[in-house]
């Protein structure tokens, strides 16, 4: 007989997950671990990379100008991991491909946040050419990353590299042939699926919370522009009406979070029952994706995001910080491109068989904040 701590650790698999023991395989065929499921091992892979641990330096919004306390892509990737797993183990989902889906979802970023995309895409473009984060951390796991004598890369499962790229996005397989063996025509498994939602509801909460701490955002600013934080900090305040501001902001952020995911369970519960979905390959028949907010809370993130967007990302004090960005950037491309001899070694032979601005953008794009601007007091004339 199963006991209640056997039930909890090991929940029972829906038929509609993604089972280790059915993964469509490596490119690169490895015998099978003795004591790791195939997807437990991608997700170890992916801890002991060298671009996760470059995510520990790169600005998620707030750089360390600010505070040590704020959330950098490292600390924010560990919570969408920490989300994502509570609500796979609710679905019936494959907890370990959640988890390794969570904790490579970020890897490919550049440095400097979104500011850093923003100017990275912008001068590929002036060169015929586009940065997509999704498709530089595929590069990272299949070529990159140099750990093993047998094959470059970290030959990550085919479930794993198919939910990097269709995690958060949808490509066209007319637009991106090159892409063609990830089903671009069929939906990615809920497991992929849940990523993008469980980032959102992540970054929301978590902006709110830093951007308090940095002083960018008042408690009247954000009780008025987010109507569900405000309801929670009222059942706070009524509470705990003797402890400081800062607890009850804790509370009310805490409830949002919790709201929102609770909201996400259920509500995908229901649409999976509603879409008659038994098995792996009816989610990917499906027309539409099947995670999702209901209406309700789905109105109260795009709220949040919202307010986010208009208050605190599109602050005029954060303006420096992405001016600094933007030429630290198209500065050192534009001098990597007129002197490609003074790359390093292995970007340089990578020139001779890809565009070089490629080859730059790939380089720039592993930097971590501290790294660039190393490189920007070293080269800048």
């Amino acid at each position: 007989m199963l006991t209640v701590d056997v039930l909890l650790n090991f929940p029972m698999l829906a038929d509609y997950a993604v089972h280790a023991d059915q993964s469509r395989g490596r490119r690169f065929p490895e015998p099978q671990h003795p004591y790791r499921n195939d997807f437990q091992r991608d997700r170890d892979r992916v801890i002991h990379s060298r671009a996760f641990r470059r995510l520990e330096a790169k600005t998620q919004v707030f750089t360390r100008r600010y505070s040590d306390h704020f959330r950098n892509r490292l600390t924010h990737t560990l919570e969408v991991a920490q989300i994502s797993r509570t609500i796979a183990a609710q679905l019936g989902l494959t907890v370990d491909l959640v988890e390794a889906l969570a904790l490579v979802h970020d890897v490919g970023h550049p440095p400097f946040g979104h500011a850093g995309e923003k100017a990275l895409d912008t001068i590929m473009r002036a060169h015929g050419f586009f940065f997509d984060h999704n498709l530089h951390a595929l590069r990272i796991v299949e070529d990159f990353e140099l750990r093993y004598a047998a094959f470059r890369g970290l030959n990550l499962t085919f479930e794993v590299r198919e939910g990097i790229i269709k995690h958060s996005h949808d490509y066209s397989p007319d637009q991106f042939p090159e892409l063609a063996e990830y089903l671009l025509d069929r939906r990615p498994p809920l497991e992929a699926q849940l990523i993008d939602l469980a980032d959102e509801i992540a970054y929301s909460t978590a902006d709110l919370d830093d951007g308090y701490e940095a002083r960018l955002l008042t408690l009247e600013t954000i009780r008025s522009g987010v109507p569900v934080f405000a309801r929670f900090y009222a059942d706070a305040e009524r509470t705990y009406p003797d402890v400081m501001e800062k607890l009850k902001f804790n509370e009310a952020i805490k409830h949002m979070l919790d709201r929102w995911v609770g909201d996400l369970i259920r509500n995908t519960k229901d649409q999976i029952a509603k879409a008659g979905v038994h098995s792996l390959d009816d989610v990917r028949d499906f027309p539409r994706r099947l995670v999702a907010l209901s209406p309700e809370v789905e109105e109260e993130r795009r709220q949040a995001k919202a307010f986010l967007y208009s208050t605190l990302y599109y602050s005029p004090t954060l303006d420096p910080e992405k001016e600094d960005a933007a030429q630290i950037i198209t500065q050192l491309f534009e001098f990597w491109m007129v002197k490609p001899d003074q790359l390093p070694a292995s970007y340089r032979e990578s020139a001779d068989h890809t565009p070089l601005p490629r080859v730059i953008c790939d380089y720039i794009a592993g930097m971590t904040d501290n790294y660039i601007y190393e490189q920007y007091e070293k080269y800048r004339q």
